[in-house]
């Protein structure tokens, strides 16, 4: 068996064919790019900082994607405290997306010149290693420039963003884990500060740093409140909006401008009932601040009002441990109807909205009635709510 598989080895290993030297023009010449910055050391550094970034971006975006769309296996399982807990994992999940642009830019510039080696494929096994390098690359540019166009809420593709963006995730983390995986000696020579210093290292990193900096701080303040007075680039300001917060989806854009003059919420259970909105401002009244934490990075936190959502479960008669399907008005939709587990239920701050900050919700806000739970994603924040089915 070893002397098969050192065969298959030394056939991948065979060079192949050399090109002819007339191909050896532009970028393919001896000499075509001569700056001291195109060497292993700096491309180490910039690796790091890259992996690290895209690192926090894979695992923040997989806590985003399991808490909006968990397996049935773990649904019971994800918790509702801490009550920011969303708004801090997607905060940091759009923070070091963008924070990965000019890292990815400038680790690109580092290294491009060895697109133009020569000969292009000296084996087989390089020519694999080089194909590698290509997906890994173009995974991480799509999945940076979708994640970027998904802030702004701009979708200039035939494909849906939410499930492109997920394997596309994977496929970058992949190809990240298998390039350190072959690069790991020549990493690990270069991790230190050993050798000779290179002319324009340090200011060609510093530069990049603060081109980081920048970006990061004049972004940040969509999600991270003492930086608001910073918040010069982010696609969001979260303290402009209609009763002191953005809205991604308006009433007149969800169909929900005219409610029926007889709206009653529908509470589905061992023993259903339905309740106006008199009746349901006739209840005990519970106040929670709570975020609105949305997939593109911006949150803003708001003073809610209204019933608490197990409350309304126990009137009913529901099980303990119930989970429900809560059920809008709004005539289509990815997330027109919207199951909440039990954990969420039974939270305390998890309530039935009618007020925020202090005032009756507005059209866009989901009057007559919104959902608001702790440490969930904006879009399972059910507004103009219908129906509430035990389940």
């Amino acid at each position: 068996m070893e002397s098969k598989l050192s065969d298959i080895r030394r056939r991948l290993d065979h060079p192949l064919p050399t090109p002819p030297p007339s191909l050896r023009r532009g970028p393919f010449r001896d000499g075509a790019f001569r700056s001291s910055l195109h060497e292993p050391r700096t491309a180490v550094v910039l690796g790091r900082w890259l992996g690290a970034a895209l690192l926090v971006c894979f695992l923040t975006g997989l806590t985003s994607h399991l808490l909006q769309d968990p397996p049935t296996w773990l649904s019971g399982l994800l918790p509702a405290r801490p009550a920011n807990g969303y708004r801090v994992t997607q905060g940091l999940h759009v923070i070091s997306g963008i924070a990965a642009i000019p890292l990815a830019a400038a680790k690109l510039w580092t290294v491009y010149p060895r697109l133009f080696e020569w000969p292009p494929a000296r084996s087989v096994l390089h020519a694999l290693e080089r194909l590698g390098i290509a997906v890994l690359v173009a995974a991480v540019l799509l999945e940076v420039f979708t994640g970027l166009l998904n802030t702004l809420q701009w979708y200039p593709w035939p494909f849906p963003f939410r499930q492109t963006h997920f394997w596309l995730g994977w496929l970058a983390t992949g190809g990240l884990l298998v390039h350190i995986a072959v690069k790991a000696p020549l990493i690990a020579r270069h991790w230190s500060r050993r050798g000779t210093p290179v002319p324009g290292r340090r200011a060609f990193l510093t530069s990049v740093t603060a081109a980081v900096g920048a970006v990061t701080l004049t972004t940040a303040g969509q999600s991270v409140p003492w930086l608001r007075g910073l918040d010069l680039l982010a696609p969001r300001r979260p303290d402009l909006g209609s009763q002191g917060l953005p809205v991604n989806r308006t009433a007149a854009q969800a169909g929900t401008l005219t409610v029926p003059a007889d709206w009653r919420l529908g509470v589905d259970g061992p023993r259903p009932y339905t309740l106006s909105l008199a009746e349901l401002a006739e209840l005990p009244q519970h106040e929670a601040v709570l975020p609105i934490a949305c997939v593109e990075g911006w949150s803003a936190s708001a003073r809610w009002s209204g019933v608490r959502l197990a409350d309304l479960l126990a009137r009913a008669g529901a099980p303990a441990g119930s989970a429900v399907r809560v059920t809008s008005l709004e005539a289509d939709g990815p997330y027109r109807v919207m199951e909440m587990p039990a954990q969420y239920v039974r939270d305390p701050l998890t309530l039935l909205a009618l007020r925020v900050n202090g005032a009756p919700l507005n059209a866009d806000h989901g009057w007559p009635a919104r959902i608001i739970a702790p440490n969930r994603p904006g879009v399972l924040q059910t507004k103009w709510v219908a129906r509430i089915e035990v389940i």
